[in-house]
C-alpha cells in the first residue's frame, strides 16, 4: 500500500487501516456511531479532487471510499483526530513531521465465516498491522525532490481461500502466511517541476498498475491486483505480500495523462535452487531475500484522465492501457517436449519449455451520478479487462466490473456501499488436459472452467480513523471446478457462501 509523505488530510478521507482488534474497536467507536462526523459539505468545491486518486492518478472516482485494503490506496484520516493531545504523547510525531518524516500504524481485523461449500464450513480470523514510513529527503536533507518510503507488515491468522475455500480468486486481499517482514523499501527522484519520478529499490506492482479507484472498496483480493496476474505471473508477481528489486520510471506530461514503465525481478520469491518450495511466500519469508538473478519482468501502462477540471461538463473518468512480459522459461500445459499430452501414462509428466510470457490490459474508471447538493457523493462504476496465452497459462481471460455509491444513506456521507462481480476462465489446455486425464483415467473426474465471485459490501466510516466493513461473497467453481480432495468420490468443490466483517483501524 502507497503512502505519501506529502498527503494532507482531506476533511475525513482516508488510506488503508488496520484495528487492534474488533472488540476495542466495538468500544472505541460506541461514542461516534450515532451521527457521522461532519465533513466540509459546502466548502468543498463542485468538482472532485484531483490529488487523491487511487494509484497515484487524478482522482476520477466519486466514489473512490474513503479506506481500502489496498496497497494502491491514499488514505489520510487518522484516529490521533479523536484522540486530541493524547494522540501524539510528547509531540514526537508533529517533531518528526515538520522535519520531513511521516509514518502510519494500521490495522485490520476480519472474521471470514465459511457458511455453506467450499472445502469445507468453517471460520478464519485474519490480522495484519501495517507500519509506513514516508521520507521528505528535501525538507530532512535538502535533497531536492527526493523521497524515500518503506512499508513493514505483521500478519497472523489463517485465511478463508487457503483453508476453507480453495478458489483462486482469494476472499480476502489481506490474506497472507503469517509473518513479520518487509515489503517496500525505495527511494524517488522527481524531476522537471514532479512531471519524471524515477523509483529504485525494493518495488511491489500493485501500488501503481492496473488500479481501479472504484474497485478498491471490495474485500476480495481480485478485485486489487487481479487473479489473472497473481496465477500467471511466478510467484504471484511483486504484489501483496511480496516485493522485489526494481526501477519504475513515470511521467506525467499534464494533468489529464500519464505514462508508467517498470522492470522487476521475475521471482518476488527468489530462484528455488533445490526444487524443495514452489511457494513464494515460504521462500521469502522476511521480505529480505532482494531476489536479483531471475529472469526480469516488465510492466508498462498509460492511463488518461478526462473531464477532471472544476466546471467541466462531463462526469469524469480514467481509460487505461497496459501490458506486461516475462523474459523467463515456462512449461507448457498441456503437452510435453516430444508431443504427448501430459496425462497420458507414456508422457515425461513435464510440459514443453516455452520462451517468455505475457499479457495485456485495460480498464476504465467512471463516475456516473454526482448528488447536486454535495458533488463529492455519488456513483463510479469500473470495468476491468486482462488476457494472457493459454498454453502457459492457467488463466488465458479475467474480467471484473462493479458500481459503489458514496453518501448513499441519509446522514452517511462518507460510507460506502458497493456490488461488483469477477470471471476468470480456466485456459482450453487446462481444461483439455482435464478431458484427457479424465479419459485415461480409471474414472470420472471434474474438469476444470471457470471460476466467478460476486461480492456485496458496505463501509461504514464510525469516525477518524476508524471504519467497519461486513460484506458478503459468493463463489462459483472454486478452483475453477477442481475436485474436492476431502471428498472420497472426487466431486469438485462446491460453489461457496462467504460473510466476513472488517475492522479497520489507522494511527
Amino acid at each position: 500500500m502507497r503512502r505519501r509523505a506529502s498527503a494532507t488530510p482531506r476533511g475525513l478521507r482516508a488510506r488503508r487501516l488496520r484495528c487492534p482488534g474488533l472488540a476495542a474497536l466495538l468500544l472505541l467507536s460506541a461514542s461516534t456511531a450515532t451521527a457521522q462526523p461532519a465533513r466540509e459539505g459546502a466548502a468543498e468545491p463542485p468538482a472532485i479532487r484531483f490529488d487523491g486518486g487511487a494509484g497515484g492518478d487524478p482522482q476520477t472516482s466519486v466514489a473512490q471510499p474513503m479506506f481500502s485494503a489496498q496497497r494502491s490506496a491514499d488514505v489520510t484520516t487518522s484516529i490521533q483526530d479523536l484522540l486530541g493531545e493524547a494522540g501524539d504523547p510528547g509531540g514526537y510525531r508533529a517533531y518528526l513531521r515538520a522535519r520531513g518524516i511521516a509514518y502510519d500504524i494500521i490495522y485490520f481485523a476480519e472474521a471470514l465465516h465459511t457458511a455453506r461449500g467450499g472445502l469445507r464450513r468453517g471460520t478464519a480470523t485474519l490480522g495484519m498491522v501495517d507500519i509506513d514510513v514516508d521520507v521528505d529527503l528535501d525538507r530532512l536533507a535538502g535533497w531536492t525532490g527526493g523521497s524515500l518510503h518503506t512499508t513493514f507488515y505483521q500478519i497472523h491468522g489463517s485465511g478463508a481461500s487457503r483453508s476453507y475455500v480453495g478458489n483462486l480468486l482469494t476472499v480476502s486481499d489481506i490474506e497472507a502466511l503469517g509473518a513479520s517482514r518487509l515489503n517496500e523499501l525505495w527511494v524517488e527522484q522527481s524531476l522537471f517541476d514532479g512531471r519524471l519520478a524515477i523509483r529504485l529499490g525494493q518495488l511491489a506492482t500493485d501500488t501503481e498498475y492496473m488500479v481501479s479507484q472504484t474497485g478498491i472498496l471490495f474485500t476480495n483480493g481480485s478485485f486489487g491486483w487481479p487473479a489473472i496476474l497473481a496465477s500467471n505471473i511466478r510467484g504471484g508477481g511483486p504484489s501483496y505480500p511480496l516485493a522485489v528489486p526494481g526501477i519504475r520510471v513515470k511521467f506525467v506530461p499534464n494533468a489529464n495523462l500519464s505514462f508508467q514503465a517498470g522492470l522487476y525481478d521475475g521471482d518476488p520469491g527468489g530462484p528455488d535452487r533445490f526444487g524443495r518450495e514452489p511457494e513464494a511466500q515460504r521462500r521469502n519469508p522476511t521480505g529480505t531475500r532482494f531476489p536479483l538473478s531471475d529472469p526480469g519482468l516488465a510492466i508498462a501502462e498509460v492511463s488518461y484522465a478526462y473531464n477532471i477540471a472544476p466546471g467541466a461538463t462531463g462526469e469524469p473518468g480514467t481509460v487505461t492501457l497496459g501490458g506486461w512480459y516475462h523474459f523467463g522459461r515456462f512449461d507448457a500445459l498441456a503437452r510435453d517436449a516430444g508431443g504427448r499430452v501430459l496425462a497420458d501414462p507414456a508422457s515425461s509428466g513435464t510440459g514443453r519449455r516455452l520462451r517468455g510470457d505475457s499479457g495485456v490490459y485495460g480498464l476504465i474508471d467512471q463516475t456516473v451520478y454526482r448528488e447536486p447538493d454535495d458533488p463529492n457523493d455519488g456513483a463510479s462504476v469500473f470495468l476491468r479487462a486482462s488476457g494472457s496465452p493459454g498454453d502457459r497459462n492457467l488463466l488465458d481471460l479475467y474480467v471484473d466490473g462493479g458500481i459503489a455509491y458514496r453518501g448513499l444513506l441519509p446522514g452517511r456521507s462518507d460510507d460506502t456501499v458497493g456490488l461488483a462481480v469477477g470471471y476468470a476462465r480456466i485456459a482450453r489446455a487446462a481444461h483439455r488436459l482435464d478431458v484427457a486425464a479424465a479419459a485415461l483415467g480409471d474414472g470420472p473426474r471434474p474438469r476444470r472452467s471457470l471460476e466467478a465471485v460476486v461480492e456485496a459490501t458496505y463501509q461504514a466510516v464510525l469516525g477518524p480513523g476508524v471504519a467497519l466493513q461486513p460484506s458478503v461473497q459468493y463463489v462459483f467453481k472454486p478452483g475453477g471446478g477442481i475436485a474436492n480432495p476431502r471428498d472420497p468420490d472426487g466431486a469438485r468443490v462446491r460453489n461457496a457462501a462467504i460473510f466476513s466483517l472488517r475492522a479497520i483501524v489507522r494511527y
